[in-house]
């Protein structure tokens, strides 16, 4: 089983949405304003093994395409290991690319171990 991290990110969240939507128009049936064709409709058991499949995807997609690499820094606020699940709290923080520079008030970064996926990894 694959992360579901990025679930939440505007990605995830614009596929779930969509989910929802395609899965409410098959259960109101003709009772909607606009017609779907019966393709359009799913199951909630599709619509989560779209979920997993994008689960697969993306920690696939992120693991080997992506190269560039982003330097930063900031203060510590907080920071937690709990089921082999690392969570930093950083305030005034400085992100550097090659060019470009970019400050934030907070971030929050969450980093679990790539290579230990078969473990229960639901957050």
């Amino acid at each position: 089983m694959a992360y579901q991290l990025y679930r939440n990110t505007t990605l995830g969240n614009s596929l779930q949405e969509s989910l929802d939507e395609l899965i409410q128009c098959s259960s109101l049936g003709g009772f909607m304003t606009f017609t779907f064709s019966q393709s359009q409709q799913i199951t909630p058991q599709l619509a989560l093994q779209v979920l997993l499949q994008f689960d697969k995807a993306i920690n696939s997609a992120l693991a080997q395409r992506v190269r560039n690499r982003v330097n930063f820094r900031g203060s510590l606020n907080t920071y937690r290991f709990c089921d082999n699940v690392w969570t930093f709290v950083l305030n005034d923080v400085e992100f550097r690319e090659v060019t470009e520079l970019i400050k934030v008030d907070k971030v929050k970064i969450v980093a679990c171990d790539g290579k230990n996926t078969g473990s229960n990894t639901t957050e």
